[in-house]
Formats: structure tokens, C-alpha cells, sequence
């Protein structure tokens, strides 16, 4: 029995894009976009903060934890500044920023808005690729289709 569809209305209608100012993320969000945009499906750029205990001095890296806090407001910063360029190309867009642990709050976020796909860069950072990468857990273990941009 054949199952039929109409054309332009089979793909995602939500995507989460993690976005966390690198260069994979932004390729990352650069595709998803364009493929919302071609097929009129919602973006949910979900930003994940580093947490920072109540005494961290110095994160997993080495670097001041008030240094690592400028960085993060300059990346959300500039993600708020891409949305209306993302609303030109005619792609509704939202920011949701999280802090904790990148897995699990884009699973969150996916989770809760029911997204039909996730979007992440690769792992580019030393840290993450020891740790395992946050784009090999997502694949693993995610209950929605994840796509991973290099």
C-alpha cells in the first residue's frame, strides 16, 4: 500500500541548532537554517553556558571563570544578532540559552519542544574530544534524529 506526501511538508517542522561560537557551530547553524528556510521549519538556537560552581576560579581549561563568562555573553551576544538576519531569510527563530552540560540541555530542549531534528557542529576542542564529544553522545543517545556538521 502506498503512502503518499505532499512535497514540502514531509520535513522537520522544529530543529534545535547548538550554537556555541565556534566555527562547526556556526556551519552547523548556517545549514540548518538554510534547510529550514527550504522547508518552512521553526529554529530553536539553543546556547549552553559553561556552570560554574559557586568557587570555581578557573574552568575545565584553565581559563578564568570571569574571562569564560565574557566569552559566553560575547557568543550569546552575538547569536541575538544573527536572529534578524535569520527572520530576513523568512526562517522563524528563537535563542533559548541554558547552563549545565551541552548533552544534556540540548536533549532538554529538544525534548520539551519536540523537535524533529537536532543540529550540532563537531567537537573541534581538545577537552571535548577526551571527554567524548557532545555530537557522538546526542547520536547515540538522542530519541530525535541528529545531524552533525564538520
Amino acid at each position: 500500500m502506498a503512502v503518499g506526501f505532499e512535497i514540502g511538508t514531509d520535513g522537520p517542522s522544529v530543529v534545535v541548532i547548538g550554537v556555541d561560537g565556534s566555527d562547526s557551530s556556526v556551519r552547523a547553524a548556517t545549514y540548518a537554517v538554510g534547510m529550514c528556510r527550504r522547508q518552512g521549519s521553526g529554529a530553536v538556537l539553543v546556547h549552553v553556558r559553561e556552570a560554574a560552581g559557586p568557587w570555581a576560579v578557573m574552568d575545565s581549561t584553565g581559563m578564568s571563570s570571569t574571562v569564560v563568562a565574557q566569552e559566553q555573553d560575547a557568543v550569546e551576544r552575538e547569536i541575538r544578532a544573527a536572529l534578524p538576519q535569520i527572520a530576513d531569510a523568512g526562517v522563524r527563530a528563537c535563542l533559548v540559552v541554558r547552563s549545565g552540560d551541552p548533552y544534556r540541555e540540548l536533549s532538554a530542549v529538544a525534548e520539551e519542544l519536540r523537535a524533529d531534528l537536532v543540529v550540532v557542529g563537531s567537537s573541534a576542542t581538545l577537552g571535548r574530544r577526551i571527554a567524548g564529544s557532545i555530537a557522538v553522545r546526542l547520536v547515540r543517545d538522542a530519541r530525535v534524529p541528529v545531524t552533525v556538521v564538520p
